[in-house]
């Protein structure tokens, strides 16, 4: 079954909040008159629908579109999170793409408020994040296909210190495809962020980037989901055959250590950028993805909600 499409569009990247009442979906869509489904990337907005079982979903109004040049975000408005300041506030992460002079794209950070979760105000002073290159690869190295810095992932800290944000970044040093790495930053406030070194170090069985990360706690063990297909896979990774899609590694805790050689795939490459969310109605956690490949090549709506356990070492969907 799939649970949320648009017949005029593709769907892709998503990501969740919960008012207490209602669950609100935030996810990346592009018209099919484009009829390349590789083209959506540059023609992204996020839309917005509500739902309250998960299962069952309303359109409402668009969350946010691309900005006027010069902007951070004139090229694409890509993959974030949502999560609630204490004063009430609702802060929208997303990642803003801009075009290099040679057409790559450079990625960086910027958030947009709601009190309502339904009409969102940029900050004005966005980005407020970029790639540190004390840390982080840049455009300048030449060696990917782009600066690669997005999909945040905030949380607040577990002993109340603040808020954590977990970042697709990539390296300075490694081989190319196994450069990918969990980048961090911290804030007090939500509005103000520091970058700091990443969570992960590239090495042997990793992979060129972990997209679409999230931390959570299933079962009582903690798990870092990420999302990357064979082709930005290492070497020893596309050695085993495998078609990527989404993936779990074991986790210290929110903040790791996490083991990246240890990563096990939870779907093969039918299935894409899988979220986690708890439900509701039972307690138990599940798992959403968009569907990537069918029979006719990219498909592009989403999943329904299954539920995941362990299944000895590794997290399961049942």
């Amino acid at each position: 079954m799939r649970m949320f499409s648009l017949p005029d569009s593709w769907v892709w990247d998503f990501w969740f909040a919960d008012d207490g009442d209602r669950y609100h979906l935030f996810f990346l869509y592009a018209s099919k008159a484009l009829h390349d489904p590789e083209a959506r990337h540059y023609r992204a907005s996020v839309g917005h629908a509500v739902s309250a079982d998960l299962v069952s979903w309303n359109r409402v109004e668009d969350a946010l579109v691309r900005a006027d040049a010069p902007a951070f975000d004139d090229l694409a408005t890509w993959t974030g999170s949502v999560v609630r300041h204490p004063d009430g506030t609702w802060f929208l992460f997303y990642t803003g793409a801009t075009a290099a002079p040679d057409g790559r794209n450079v990625q960086r950070i910027g958030y947009a408020t709601s009190q309502d979760l339904l009409v969102w105000q940029r900050n004005p002073e966005n980005p407020v994040l970029a790639a540190d290159s004390r840390w982080y690869e840049t455009l300048d190295a030449g060696v990917w296909h782009d600066e690669a810095f997005r999909d945040p992932w905030v949380f607040a800290d577990p002993d109340g210190d603040g808020w954590h944000m977990l970042i697709t970044a990539r390296a300075t040093t490694g081989e190319p495809f196994e450069r990918g790495v969990i980048g961090h930053a911290v804030s007090a406030d939500l509005r103000r962020w520091e970058p700091r070194p990443p969570l992960t170090a590239p090495g042997p069985r990793g992979f060129g980037q972990l997209e679409v990360t999230q931390v959570e706690v299933i079962d009582g063990r903690p798990v870092l989901l990420f999302s990357c297909l064979a082709e930005h896979a290492s070497a020893d990774r596309r050695a085993t055959g495998t078609t990527g899609g989404v993936w779990a590694a074991p986790a210290g805790g929110p903040l790791g250590p996490f083991d990246i050689a240890a990563a096990e795939p939870v779907t093969d490459d039918r299935c894409y950028s899988g979220r986690l969310i708890r439900r509701r109605s039972d307690g138990r956690w599940v798992l959403l993805a968009f569907h990537n490949r069918g029979e006719d090549g990219f498909v592009g709506d989403i999943s329904d909600p299954r539920p995941v356990a362990w299944d000895g070492k590794r997290l399961s969907v049942l």
